[in-house]
């Protein structure tokens, strides 16, 4: 009598993929990546007026407006075609921005052979969750950090010191501001995923608290992209935060694999 095969067709794929078809698969995922990007970036293209003038220019606007008797920050273009190229890094930056949704889905889909069956089922959860955090980094550093930083850096201006900033400086700023609070904000993310595991556990994060509160200073001292202490104490207060967060989300996520287990 001939034995059922019960693996599924996937399962029987994964077990044929070799180490040149995991390369393969590596190929076509950057491929894909690379082309969502690309989409993303003509997108910013055709709005870029728009996003340079009344997004990323605009906190320095409304500082001004707030103060207009104070000192004022004024934005200067230092290089020749120093626009041209500050339009094209920001056009590409707002393609890896726009693209998220498809980097994250396609860094799972090629991670996911290596999973469980039972743990492949929240590549979506996981593509939507790890896009949600990364933008709340963003809005977290666009509407509260950077105001905050460029309101304790135009207090320093007197008469005789003006605050002119090249606008190739001050993008750098507010995109690394934004771009590492983006890279944190991912810190639940990870300790759900990795709770999930089993690798990660509330108890082990509770016990090295202290340590953990240490590398906070430490890794807000060095994503910050200023070196005053204001930045980096804006940055350190929602990396606690999170890590808090992330002790509960670690919580549940391992009370769920417990059941699961069971």
């Amino acid at each position: 009598m001939m034995r059922e095969n019960k693996n599924t067709p996937a399962e029987i794929e994964e077990k044929e993929m070799t180490f040149l078809d995991h390369l393969e698969e590596l190929r076509w995922r950057i491929i894909k990546i690379l082309i969502g990007i690309i989409i993303g970036a003509v997108i910013c293209w055709i709005f870029i007026d728009f996003i340079v003038n009344q997004i990323l220019i605009s906190p320095v606007n409304k500082i001004n407006i707030e103060n207009p008797s104070g000192p004022q920050i004024r934005l200067q273009n230092l290089k020749p075609f120093g626009q041209i190229l500050l339009y094209m890094e920001i056009t590409i930056i707002g393609g890896v921005l726009f693209s998220l949704p498809n980097f994250f889905y396609q860094l799972w889909k090629f991670i996911a052979p290596g999973l469980l069956p039972r743990e492949r089922k929240y590549i979506s959860s996981i593509v939507i969750f790890s896009t949600f955090c990364f933008i709340a980094g963003v809005l977290f550093a666009y509407f509260i950090m950077l105001p905050l930083a460029l309101k304790f850096f135009a207090g320093f201006g007197t008469a005789q010191i003006e605050n002119n900033i090249a606008i190739t400086e001050y993008m750098s700023f507010i995109i690394s501001m934004m771009l590492g609070a983006g890279v944190v904000f991912e810190l639940p993310m990870v300790s759900w995923f990795l709770a999930k595991l089993g690798i990660l556990t509330p108890k082990f994060m509770r016990k090295y608290r202290r340590h953990a509160i240490i590398l906070i200073l430490i890794l807000a001292a060095i994503l910050s992209p200023g070196t005053d202490p204001v930045s980096q104490i804006i940055l350190a207060v929602p990396l606690f935060l999170l890590y808090e967060v992330s002790i509960f989300i670690a919580a549940v996520a391992s009370k769920k694999k417990q059941k699961a287990d069971e």
